[in-house]
């Protein structure tokens, strides 16, 4: 029988690879809300979908489906809003008797993990989450190698992400670091979840600059020695790329050899879907790491370091 979900954030971004995954898992989207009203997309994948623009009315309709008989209560809550809200959506989603599934980053700050643990208790219901690289057969494939080797073993690591945006990126919520957590947290955080994934447990976390586009640092895994680079500033996009017409530059590099995982992003939301739906997902613990990953490197004051040692890094 197909499970009945409800999308909060469907004008954003994300949210149409959400709406494929219900989609492709053969189940049924009900109800959808965004402030936002550019949402037509909902007509490729869900058109008979109620939609609101006001949490409130959204809401009465989520309360109004779990007391009708017949089973309308919806089983599922996708949630795609902006980062800062993400923790108070996944609160009402098991209030309201539906498991959640959350965009990254689950949370901005790792104590927010603790009382959504609590609410599971309260509710039954639980919280699932699209770290999606964790479902990439390459990422899978280097765990094992990393896991097979003897245990002293240190790789060296180069995590290289530019992400070209334009003026708007500083205008919308993205650019307010109280509201997406900042760089690192809005576009680095799976890739730390990655690191930890493949690598084992955080001992060192090191900033090195960090600012409104751009932020470096060094981390330490039980596996390995990462050197990390994020920016959203189309100027680090190596001149190399920016002849090819690229706005985007992504490397990782471990012990010199670049990591192919280009290839297969297309369906890891259905894939992390179908495995939620199997009862094998990523839960809230498996977040912690790379949240308190995320919150130190917002939190600390950088030491500063010169260009040579993160080659992209203009200063």
């Amino acid at each position: 029988m197909p499970q009945k979900f409800a999308l909060i954030g469907a004008a954003g971004y994300i949210a149409p690879r959400h709406m494929k995954a219900i989609k492709d898992t053969g189940n049924e989207l009900v109800a959808a809300m965004d402030k936002n009203d550019s949402v037509g997309i909902i007509d490729s994948f869900f058109p008979d979908a109620d939609f609101f623009t006001e949490f409130e009315r959204f809401d009465r309709h989520i309360d109004k489906l779990r007391r009708l008989n017949g089973g309308e209560a919806v089983d599922f809550m996708s949630i795609c809003s902006p980062n800062y809200l993400h923790d108070s959506h996944m609160r009402f989603a098991l209030r309201s008797g539906a498991n959640a599934i959350c965009e990254k980053p689950l949370v901005l700050n790792p104590w927010n993990i603790d009382g959504l643990q609590d609410i599971e208790k309260d509710t039954g219901k639980t919280v699932n989450t699209i770290l999606q690289l964790r479902v990439h057969p390459s990422i899978i494939a280097l765990r094992e190698k990393v896991r097979n080797e003897r245990a002293s073993a240190k790789h060296e690591v180069d995590l290289t992400y530019i992400t070209s945006r334009g003026h708007w990126y500083m205008q919308s919520w993205k650019g307010d670091e109280k509201k997406s957590g900042g760089i690192a947290t809005n576009i680095g955080v799976h890739f730390y979840d990655m690191l930890h994934f493949i690598f084992g447990e955080l001992q060192e976390n090191v900033v090195h600059h960090s600012s409104e586009t751009m932020s470096a640092g060094y981390l330490e895994y039980e596996s390995a020695r990462v050197r990390w680079f994020l920016s959203v500033d189309f100027k680090y996009v190596p001149d190399s790329a920016k002849a090819r017409g690229q706005r985007t530059y992504r490397s990782i590099t471990v012990d010199g050899e670049e990591l192919e995982f280009s290839g297969g992003f297309a369906d890891l939301h259905t894939r992390s879907y179908e495995e939620i739906l199997a009862g094998r997902g990523f839960g809230l613990e498996e977040n912690r790491v790379a949240i308190e990953t995320v919150a130190s490197i917002r939190n600390v004051t950088p030491v500063g370091l010169k260009g040579d040692y993160h080659p992209f890094l203009k200063v």
